[in-house]
């Protein structure tokens, strides 16, 4: 009977972990070998080079934080409100080696030295806004809101674990929690008030 192969994905996923770990210059084939506990000739069974390797990763990367994670939050339907609080719950775990921070900001800092990964975030970026247009758009009628809606999502998504600051007397959870429910509150409605059916008419006296 012969050796198990490794499989192919197991080479991205741990490139993305070197990646994070590393940048670029830490996905090598040795290192990733002796991570994975084989020989590294398996590796030439799926990759012609090195290049090759790093080339698959940054797709798997794009695939996974773009058209994936709207795949798995068109999955169960819903209005655009209900959407976005998935997304903001999908995205706020980072529960893959594609999705986690460690590799966004790899990935970000990557493309500052490199044309042709600057473009593919830039490609990856477009369509999250878009996405976010799609989903804001649906309940906030001033496209000025919509995009500063989406620029705030977005910038929390890339930044938050980056900020040192203290929250003052809250936990960072509780100010998340306070932005997440403005982001979803319909314009010109306070959300309690939105959520909360009309009063009864009231008989005239007299």
């Amino acid at each position: 009977m012969g050796a198990i192969r490794t499989p192919r994905a197991h080479w991205i996923e741990e490139g993305l972990r070197a990646l994070a770990a590393g940048g670029p210059e830490a996905v090598r084939v040795e290192v990733l070998a002796q991570a994975l506990g084989v020989s590294k000739g398996g590796f030439y069974g799926y990759f012609r080079n090195r290049a090759a390797l790093l080339d698959e990763m940054l797709d798997t990367w794009e695939r996974g934080v773009t058209e994936e994670v709207i795949e798995r939050i068109e999955r169960d339907g819903g209005d655009a409100r209900e959407r976005l609080g998935r997304l903001f719950d999908v995205v706020g775990s980072a529960d893959t080696p594609v999705t986690a921070a460690g590799v966004e900001l790899a990935v970000r800092d990557w493309a500052r030295r490199d044309e042709e990964v600057a473009g593919r975030l830039r490609r990856a970026d477009n369509r999250r806004m878009d996405y976010l247009r799609a989903l804001y758009g649906a309940f906030c009628p001033d496209e000025d809101d919509v995009e500063a809606r989406c620029l705030i999502t977005f910038s929390l998504r890339i930044g938050d674990h980056l900020i040192a600051a203290d929250n003052g007397p809250r936990p960072r959870s509780e100010v998340l929690a306070a932005v997440r429910e403005r982001l979803l509150t319909r314009p010109g409605l306070p959300e309690d008030t939105a959520a909360r059916p009309p009063e009864p008419a009231q008989a005239p006296s007299g």
